[in-house]
């Protein structure tokens, strides 16, 4: 009777909340956790799937720089101008503001004249090669959701690998290959986003489009998301709730945009021609001017905002969800196992909330302060954590006959577990257990067991099942000698 009025209920709120409620005009910005919608109950909750807005992430991370001495100034040296590198008077001074070029350059704002850009020292130690991994961390998983985007003030490198971390910088794996000759540097054929599709999409590819040497106009790498994306969505991504289907659907592609650090490996500087030129070897260094990286806090669809807090990103978790990805239940409120929310069904997603446990739901009757809706609310989560309880060998007595009773599922339990209702033995006690309970026989079991509350509640009324009373005094701890009380919660 109250799984099917709750199945009844679920359908009205959705129906209800499809006209009433207000969405983007876009779908798939999940920018709402919850919001009141109005039943027969009254006002109630109706949750969604939710998540952070996309940001420039840039001005939360961490750079590092690998060797920590390869930036120029320290001792100076003079280089070659980039629009023309045989004019080599230029020089690099660390302890000079208008001469130094320290990593958070490559983050500031630009506006500036001339741009104001990180650089590394000159290839003077050739044919020694001049490796530099440039790592921006953020110490909290983020989900891409826009073009990673560098811009070179020296000619764009040779060769360059593009890596992400999941696992905050202990393994890595690559995103890109970036050559001039993608088959001599990395034993590659060449391509481009525009040869993948959607079964490749996560293929890990060289591209040659990037890495032209002493190009005034060409300064700019990308790692292509929104490409991607695109397979998806559509060229225009007019089609988010296909592309977050497929997010929702496949793990893999989630990953694949997911990252809690990234790495820049430039492995050889422009030269633009085929030989170093070994007497003007201040042509060749590396310098960037601005990296972009565009994304959101993962926080598993169960916040809209990411605050941060002791320089550290933390989501804004609702869902009776917690942790830096609000990745676990909260305490009190592990009545089912944590679970993310979910894009679909688009446009509201399902938002998979953390219910309460048993001990924190107490005991409940039926009465006038509690609304129906939150009885049948109540009593759902009660059968999700017996069931989980029995999975485990641990509900005895009148619990067991209950909830066979609501469930209609024949149950079988160990004779440890069945001492409360019987002395018989396993197989006796099994076969018990499987025959759906009548209402005198869990009058009668929760009366041995003590209960009288519980067996009076179970005294037959008119032929009718036994209510939320029952339920309450058989998972009631004995001994106490107190009655059934009420406890006001929000679901």
């Amino acid at each position: 009777m109250y799984l099917s009025r709750f199945l009844s209920l679920h359908t009205l709120w959705v129906t209800v909340s499809s006209v009433m409620q207000h969405y983007p005009s876009v779908w798939g910005h999940y920018d709402v956790c919850k919001t009141q919608i109005y039943t027969e109950e009254g006002k109630v909750w109706d949750y969604m799937a939710c998540q952070p807005e996309a940001r420039d992430m840039i001005k939360y991370v961490k750079v590092t720089l690998d060797p920590p001495d390869i930036t120029c100034g320290d001792p100076p040296e003079t280089f070659c101008a980039m629009g023309n590198p045989y004019m080599c008077n230029n020089e690099c001074d660390a302890s000079t503001q208008e001469l130094a070029h320290p990593p958070e350059l490559m983050f500031d704002l630009e506006g500036r004249h001339p741009s104001t850009f990180w650089q590394s020292t000159t290839w003077k130690d050739y044919p020694k090669p001049l490796h530099v991994n440039i790592t921006l961390s953020w110490n909290k998983t983020i989900e891409l959701t826009d073009n990673i985007v560098i811009t070179f003030e020296s000619g764009r490198p040779d060769q360059m690998i593009l890596e992400k971390s999941l696992d905050y910088g202990r393994t890595w794996q690559p995103y890109q290959y970036y050559a001039t000759d993608c088959l001599d540097a990395f034993h590659m054929d060449p391509k481009s986003v525009r040869d993948l599709s959607q079964h490749t999409v996560l293929e890990i590819i060289c591209t040659e489009e990037y890495s032209t040497g002493y190009m005034t106009n060409s300064k700019i790498i990308h790692f292509e998301i929104k490409d991607r994306f695109a397979f998806f969505a559509g060229p225009r991504l007019h089609n988010m709730a296909s592309l977050y289907g497929q997010l929702d659907t496949t793990k893999k592609l989630r990953d694949f945009f997911t990252i809690t650090d990234l790495r820049i490996r430039l492995l050889r500087p422009a030269t633009g021609e085929i030989y170093v030129d070994e007497q003007h070897l201040a042509r060749y260094f590396y310098a960037i001017s601005d990296i972009r990286v565009y994304g959101r806090c993962k926080c598993n669809l169960h916040a809209t905002g990411c605050k941060e807090e002791n320089k550290r990103l933390l989501c804004e978790c609702e869902h009776n969800t917690t942790g830096p990805d609000c990745g676990k239940c909260k305490k009190n409120y592990q009545g089912r196992p944590w679970s993310p929310g979910s894009y679909l069904p688009i446009p509201k997603g399902t938002a998979n909330i953390c219910i309460p446990s048993i001990s924190s739901i107490g005991t409940f009757v039926t009465t006038s302060t509690i609304s129906e809706h939150q009885q049948m609310l109540a009593f759902e989560n009660l059968i999700g954590k017996l069931k989980y309880l029995l999975n485990n060998g641990e509900l005895k007595g009148c619990i067991v006959d209950l909830f066979v009773f609501y469930t209609g599922m024949p149950t079988c339990v160990t004779t440890s577990s069945c001492t409360a209702r019987t002395a018989g033995p396993a197989s006796t006690t099994c076969a018990a257990s499987a025959r759906r309970p009548t209402r005198a026989s869990c009058a009668r079991s929760c009366a041995a067991s003590g209960s009288r509350a519980a067996a009076a509640a179970a005294r037959p009324r008119g032929g009718r099942r036994p209510g939320p009373r029952l339920a309450a005094d058989c998972a009631r701890p004995r001994g106490n000698g107190t009655k059934p009380g009420v406890r006001h919660w929000n679901p």
